[in-house]
């Protein structure tokens, strides 16, 4: 007969104690079974030790997370987190330099258990480390000659004690004094600072811009960008990440009418050519922290356009820009009044303004008042007649020149495809929390909106001589452009001139075979016999795709841990047993290079157990984290085991093809059906494929039995 659920079979160690088999009543209360424990070994006062898990975190177990402890679990007794938290407390004050170093260090390892920080904090720990920061080090800094290692430790493990403290979101970040904070920006200023202090000091200053207006003034008031931009400069990509993330938070948290003197600032300091040549063209390769970042400064820099984008022009206004436009295309100077009738300068502009291709002939500021793209396009078409003149002159030249319905109309394209463009690129919309799609190319010119338009308005004009187009086929134009755009940047260019040798591989031509080949793969054959055939076959492709996806929940997943800092770098893995019934996870020091092996994941959960799967908005981490729970992809990444009666096994996946692999893993494991897009696609490229190969003519071809001999490898390889 099996041992009932609620009780546990664990191993608890004692240092200097052999470690004790014993079972746990999950009935009973905690306090009742540490004093078994310590009645075992003889130990007094029962109620100043804690249980904690013997494992990497050495996490607390309590009334709250004890239904985690599984059968098997190795726990330690310990001291208690209230006993812990007041023995540090006094170590980090001590007079003793080594006494200090170690018990800082000891409490920037604890720190990230809630159960001791929450301790630690209520004995008003985080106001001692800011105090020790903020005088402390005048003291320490006495003896760095002597022992430079030894202040740069424990400056570093002051600081990582009070993040990790503060990432458990207990105290406001809104109570710390400007003092505190000129202190944190000191560190960041001075030229040479030890690498972790400097690394935990951008940490900081990137915490308290995002999480208090208050704090973000502060903060801009002590760091310049030019301060900043020394640390781009290094070697170390962890600080040019943190370096980056706090420009990064300055910009996101600034008032929008500095935002763009910010961003002047950023090209006054060339920041831009700075983060080129020091990160996207260093050796290194760019992690995906760093990605994010950069993908982060493209997305904010790119939505400065949006006050422009949704702009309308006055049509009574602005017209400069127009006469501009036509001065440079025409070659002619703007008629003084008495220049002729009106009537005939009318009749002059109006057909200028056709040849301009404007949708109103008459009054062409008219076709600006739509919003978006609104003031951008009249930006960007400018910008091209007064940077790429010859182009600009060429373009309007040549269609002015077709008949009217052969002719490319640069106006009406150009607002067109600024708005193509601005919905390519997302401009306007807040950066993802999880997207790492930066290109590296809009990080080589000043101007690369302005230089990405100028490129796409001249394949536009290519694409419509290729296609002949008239002005009804306007629309097919623009969806075909947007198609060599958008297949054009999935190779990530490294520069506009790569970006533009892509695109001329890239005709109306080639668009042709490529849209063929994909009809080909996907065609879908419609007569009753096929359709039977398909039916048919499903079933079998089905359990294919069925154990393609449980082996890979055989082989597993790292998944990040769920935190409200990005860099925490906390993972922890998760597989099936291969034979499909229980899932062995726990928790990693690092990302693994690999799989992990079930014996190093401590924790279990039986298949049986399971009750259910639950993704976005229903998982209960999406409805407890306020800030996940309003970003869509992470919704769309969110997943949960739901086990017993209320327990939960939360998951975000590291991306949507590891999300669709585990959810319908886990799914074929409860015997319901495998729902998405992946399976879909998988579903009918292997029917296809099978119907092809079923449907071939092989009459009168023999098919060998056996598969042919492998040839010998040749001499000259």
């Amino acid at each position: 007969m099996p041992p009932p659920a609620d009780i546990l079979k664990v191993a608890i160690e004692w240092p200097g104690a052999f470690p004790k088999l014993m079972e746990i009543d999950q009935k009973k209360p905690l306090s009742a079974i540490i004093k078994e424990v310590c009645d075992g070994w003889q130990l007094p006062n029962h109620e100043t030790y804690a249980l904690q898990n013997a494992d990497s975190t050495n996490f607390y177990i309590t009334e709250k997370n004890r239904n985690n402890i599984k059968n098997g679990s190795i726990l330690r007794l310990t001291t208690s987190p209230a006993q812990m938290a007041m023995q540090l407390y006094e170590r980090v004050q001590s007079t003793s330099l080594d006494m200090k170093l170690d018990a800082l260090k000891e409490l920037a390892n604890s720190s990230r258990d809630i159960t001791f920080a929450q301790e630690f904090i209520n004995l008003d720990g985080i106001t001692l480390l800011v105090q020790m920061v903020e005088s402390g080090t005048e003291r320490y800094q006495k003896l760095q000659k002597m022992m430079k290692p030894c202040f740069g430790e424990m400056l570093s493990f002051t600081l990582t004690a009070f993040v990790e403290l503060m990432d458990h979101g207990i105290i406001s970040w809104d109570t710390f004094s400007v003092a505190f904070i000129k202190k944190i920006a000191s560190f960041v200023c001075k030229s040479s600072m030890d690498s972790a202090v400097l690394q935990r000091s951008l940490a900081i200053l990137e915490s308290m811009v995002l999480n208090s207006q208050d704090l973000y003034q502060k903060v801009a008031q002590e760091i310049t960008i030019g301060q900043l931009l020394p640390h781009l400069q290094g070697m170390d990509q962890d600080i040019q990440t943190y370096t980056i993330a706090v420009i990064n938070a300055l910009f996101l948290k600034a008032p929008e009418e500095k935002r763009q003197e910010m961003a002047h600032i950023l090209a006054q300091k060339q920041l831009r050519s700075i983060i080129l040549q020091n990160v996207i063209r260093s050796t290194k390769p760019i992690n995906d922290e760093m990605a994010h970042q950069l993908y982060m400064l493209q997305v904010l820099t790119f939505n400065l356009l949006e006050d422009r984008m949704m702009t309308k022009m006055d049509p009574q206004d602005q017209r400069d820009i127009i006469f501009e436009l036509r001065r440079i295309a025409f070659d002619v100077e703007c008629e003084s009044n008495n220049s002729g009738s009106i009537e005939k300068r009318k009749s002059m502009y109006t057909r200028d303004y056709k040849k301009l291709g404007f949708i109103n002939h008459v009054n062409p500021a008219v076709d600006f008042t739509q919003i978006p793209p609104g003031m951008l396009a009249l930006d960007n078409m400018l910008y091209f007649a007064r940077h790429h003149q010859d182009s600009y002159i060429r373009i309007v030249l040549e269609n002015s020149s077709r008949e009217d319905k052969h002719e490319c109309p640069f106006g009406r394209s150009s607002i067109e495809l600024t708005k193509m463009l601005c919905e390519i690129l997302k401009v306007g919309e807040l950066p993802s929390e999880n997207c790492h799609d930066f290109h590296p190319m809009f990080f080589t010119h000043d101007r690369s909106f302005e230089e990405f338009f100028c490129i796409c308005i001249q394949l536009l004009n290519k694409t419509w001589k290729e296609m002949r187009a008239t002005s009804e086929d306007f629309n097919k134009v623009m969806q075909v452009v947007r198609e060599q755009i958008t297949r054009a940047l999935t190779v990530k260019p490294n520069s506009l001139d790569q970006f533009k040798s892509r695109l001329q591989n890239l005709s109306y031509t080639e668009i042709l075979k490529i849209r063929q080949s994909e009809r080909m793969n996907q065609e879908d054959f419609q007569s009753r016999p096929i359709l039977e055939l398909r039916e048919k076959i499903q079933p079998e492709i089905m359990e294919l795709i069925k154990q393609q996806r449980l082996n890979r929940l055989c082989e597993g997943t790292c998944f990040r841990k769920i935190s409200s800092r990005r860099r925490q770098d906390k993972f922890w893995y998760c597989r099936l047993s291969p034979n499909h019934k229980v899932l062995h996870y726990g928790d990693l020091e690092e990302s693994p290079q690999g799989e992990v092996p079930h014996d190093s994941l401590q924790d279990k959960l039986p298949v049986a157990d399971i009750k259910a799967v639950v993704t976005g908005k229903d998982c209960p981490h999406m409805k407890e984290k306020g800030a996940l729970k309003q970003n869509k992809e992470v919704l769309e990444l969110a997943f949960s085991i739901l086990y017993e009666s209320d327990e939960y096994l939360n998951f975000i996946a590291p991306d949507k093809h590891e999300y669709c692999m585990w959810t319908d893993g886990l799914n074929a494991l409860l015997g319901k059906e495998m729902t998405s897009e992946f399976t879909r696609s998988d579903l009918d490229t292997l029917l296809n494929m099978e119907m092809k190969l079923r449907l071939l003519d092989l009459e009168n071809i023999q098919i060998p039995e056996a598969p042919p001999p492998i040839p010998k490898e040749p001499t000259c390889l």
